[in-house]
């Protein structure tokens, strides 16, 4: 918090960040709980994600009622979606996550740093601005669409007004990754291709998993080597 990361290692950060998620992603996995604090570091600027308590295979069927109530940890880097819908999010929501750590590198403080549920929208549209009628159809419960629709009218607030010495390119991808609707965000794989990551983008370095989970595959009867 005391030291202002250069833009060499907020890209260095990010990147390792996004090569870690595609392989999640690529196991049909959610990890649900992406946060800074579930972001291991070490002397040389390696980076890890860690604490898979909280994910889930990815399945936008499911319904997540029980998840809001489990889900103690920070709201400050849950999905819009998240919050509106019970169900019918997708791996979208870890990209808003890196999103937000994204924000929080180039500003050094949460971007959303909402004290109750409300307050957490209120932030967000503060931020982003009313969203569209036509983004406002992603959100499948009628009665969170319409407190949305109660609200008064928001103006986007420009990223280069808020963050006035990052870089354009990172402005960019922070645009694409914090993007209301779901189905319009960015997603890991695109994030990566993006120019502000161009030095490091290296799709034959960036592993997937060898098969995604399913339902099917129970975690206790996976052998220990198969695990790791």
């Amino acid at each position: 918090k005391t030291q202002q990361l250069s833009n060499d290692h907020v890209c260095y950060f990010l990147y390792q960040i996004l090569r870690g998620l595609k392989y999640i992603h690529s196991a049909n996995v959610l990890h649900r709980d992406l946060k800074p604090s579930n972001l291991l570091l070490n002397t040389t600027c390696d980076l890890k994600i860690c604490d898979f308590g909280l994910a889930r295979i990815a399945d936008p069927d499911h319904d997540h009622t029980g998840f809001l109530t489990e889900y103690v940890a920070t709201r400050w880097y849950r999905a819009p979606e998240i919050m509106l819908n019970s169900k019918g999010y997708t791996k979208s929501i870890d990209v808003w996550s890196v999103g937000c750590i994204l924000a929080e590198m180039l500003g050094n403080r949460p971007l959303f740093p909402g004290k109750h549920y409300l307050d957490q929208l209120n932030h967000i549209l503060g931020v982003l601005g009313s969203p569209s009628q036509e983004d406002l159809m992603c959100i499948i419960n009628d009665k969170a669409r319409g407190y949305i629709q109660s609200l008064p009218l928001k103006a986007k607030v420009p990223w280069k007004r808020m963050y006035p010495k990052a870089d354009a390119k990172a402005l960019d991808l922070l645009d694409k990754m914090l993007t209301f609707n779901p189905n319009k965000r960015i997603n890991v794989e695109q994030a990566l291709a993006h120019p502000y990551l161009e030095q490091y983008y290296d799709p034959g370095d960036e592993p997937v998993a060898e098969e995604p989970f399913t339902f099917e595959m129970e975690l206790d009867d996976l052998p220990k080597e198969r695990l790791k």
